[in-house]
């Protein structure tokens, strides 16, 4: 099952690509505001850069996906 956490944009340099499902820095979705993103991946094993950070569900992240600091109000 994917577990998805959240992470602030300045930690993308921190991110391990081949523990993750996201290919590069230039392939993750960040925030309206640029100031988070997340990653996804499918181990049983936390990523040891992912240590302390919250997880969360399939179901979960869309969720807050679907909020306004994420989506913005005229995706154009």
């Amino acid at each position: 099952m994917s577990k998805y956490c959240i992470i602030e944009s300045t930690e993308v340099s921190s991110i391990n690509f081949g523990e993750v499902l996201e290919t590069s820095a230039d392939t993750v979705r960040y925030s309206t505001d640029g100031s988070k993103t997340f990653v996804k991946f499918d181990s049983d094993t936390t990523p040891s850069f992912l240590d302390g950070k919250t997880q969360y569900s399939h179901s979960e992240i869309l969720t807050i996906l679907a909020t306004d600091e994420w989506t913005p109000d005229d995706p154009e």
